[in-house]
């Protein structure tokens, strides 16, 4: 793909731009959700594939990362001290929600429902970043707008569906996406998709990796679903993603990865820091990828850490992280890190639970290690690297029974995904309860015990939705979390 293609850069440079500057315009190629402009599908895909990545590679990957135990914040800042302490304002998630509704849904929604001839391969990209965005949207917050959420000025005040409504939802856009995909006589993708280049092959794998993603989520709530959806992606011979979904950003002004970009305008001040919880995990397995992932400080040979939450009783001694996952305020690196959405390490571990629990077929220990491997590639290691980590990593070992060899799965997830994949990781956590060495943060306002399950519904939908159906607290979990 060009990433220089000038529809992409203004794009980019919108969101890059008023990530940080604006709360109240974003990306406003339709502002007001109830009532649309007109526009083209291929001006509208680039606007909602920006607008999920503003998303997931900033205000998620920030909760992500701090709730995961990856980050925390730096004592001698200020500006995460919330997410630490598990006390998030209603008012701080209004941004991530008026992206997620009125420029990821609302563009995606005109693009399906364009009458320009022969744009059924934009809509079928549509409806998979339709299903992508709610899932997102739902695993964060949990029951949400659905059905009355995007169909104009009549639902000024839409209902809320329950969670299950919303997956069911999301499998059934994923099929409609890729059934779309298939049409013969479409209009060619080529540059305005900023995430395959228009290509088929990969939406097709990309749609099929999600719904592997959704229906292992059902695993505790509904396992019979989350068996039979996935015995049928297999039954169909469906491909999985084998790169990165993911957009590339560029060092040019405003076209910065959403999370570095942010940072600029805080003046590079460096609040996330590394975490004892992840970086004491790392080091007892003895993990190279702890160098990608977190920067030295001068003079040091070892990542250096605080406790999750201690800004208060701690010193500024801890690493920051590094420019590869975007997060770096000082190096100008972080400029370019890329905002994955599904990554191909995350795609061989689902392959590999799967499998383990008997609903897919292949070699569970084979993908498990493609998993690894393909983390170690993407953060610069070897392949022999990856292979002597995975023979003495304790936290490696593969065994023999499904509930040993699903902690295997998730806790290698977890390490691939440090910095790229916070919310995931963070998501994976809250569906399974592994890593087991999650910590309660120093600074909780909780109580004893207790961490952060969902994020806060937004003050805008507590004060002009008339159907909003109530505050729900952090430490409650969402409807698949049943561990």
């Amino acid at each position: 793909m060009n990433i220089k293609n000038i529809k992409r850069i203004l794009v980019l440079t919108v969101v890059s731009t008023l990530a940080f500057t604006s709360c109240n315009k974003f990306l406003d190629i339709n502002e007001n959700p109830n009532n649309p402009d007109k526009a083209t599908p291929s001006l509208l895909l680039p606007s909602v594939q920006a607008a999920a990545s503003q998303v997931t590679g900033n205000a998620f990957q920030v909760y992500g990362n701090f709730w995961a135990q990856f980050w925390t914040q730096n004592p001698s800042s200020s500006q995460y001290r919330t997410i630490d302490q598990y006390r998030v304002l209603t008012t701080a998630t209004d941004r991530a929600w008026s992206i997620i509704y009125r420029s990821a849904l609302v563009n995606a929604e005109q693009i399906i429902n364009s009458e320009v001839v022969g744009q059924e391969y934009y809509k079928g990209i549509a409806y998979i970043m339709k299903a992508y965005t709610f899932q997102m949207a739902t695993d964060a917050f949990g029951d949400i707008p659905l059905s009355e959420a995007l169909q104009g000025k009549e639902y000024m005040n839409p209902s809320y569906s329950q969670q299950s409504e919303v997956y069911d939802s999301i499998f059934s856009y994923l099929d409609k996406g890729k059934a779309l995909l298939k049409t013969k006589t479409a209009e060619q993708v080529t540059s305005q998709d900023m995430i395959f280049g228009g290509d088929k092959a990969q939406w097709e794998a990309f749609a099929n990796t999600l719904a592997l993603r959704a229906y292992l989520r059902l695993s505790s709530v509904n396992s019979t679903k989350a068996a039979n959806g996935i015995k049928a992606l297999y039954a169909a011979k469906a491909p999985f993603l084998t790169q990165d979904a993911s957009i590339t950003y560029t060092n040019t002004g405003g076209n910065e990865n959403p999370m570095y970009n942010e940072m600029l305008g805080l003046g590079r001040t460096q609040n996330a820091v590394a975490s004892s919880t992840a970086v004491s995990a790392f080091i007892a397995n003895k993990d190279p990828r702890r160098f990608k992932f977190y920067q030295l400080r001068p003079e040091a040979t070892e990542i250096n850490s605080i406790p999750q939450g201690s800004y208060n009783v701690t010193k500024d001694v801890s690493s920051a992280p590094n420019a590869l996952v975007g997060a770096n305020g000082a190096d100008n690196n972080s400029a370019v890190a890329p905002a994955k959405l599904i990554s191909a390490a995350e795609s061989f571990f689902l392959q590999a639970e799967a499998v383990t629990r008997g609903w897919g077929s292949g070699s569970a220990e084979a993908l498990y290690n493609a998993g690894i491997e393909e983390s170690f590639h993407a953060t610069g290691l070897t392949a022999d690297a990856a292979k002597a980590y995975i023979a003495t990593a304790p936290d490696a070992k593969f065994g023999t029974s499904i509930a040993d060899n699903t902690k295997a799965i998730i806790t290698q997830k977890y390490f691939a995904m440090c910095g790229f994949q916070g919310f995931e990781a963070w998501t994976e956590w809250r569906r399974t309860g592994y890593p087991t060495f999650f910590v309660q943060s120093v600074a909780s306002t909780l109580g004893a015990g207790l961490k952060p399950l969902r994020l806060p519904y937004p003050n805008s939908e507590i004060t002009t939705n008339a159907n909003f159906p109530g505050s729900i607290t952090v430490d409650k979990p969402v409807w698949w979390d049943v561990k």
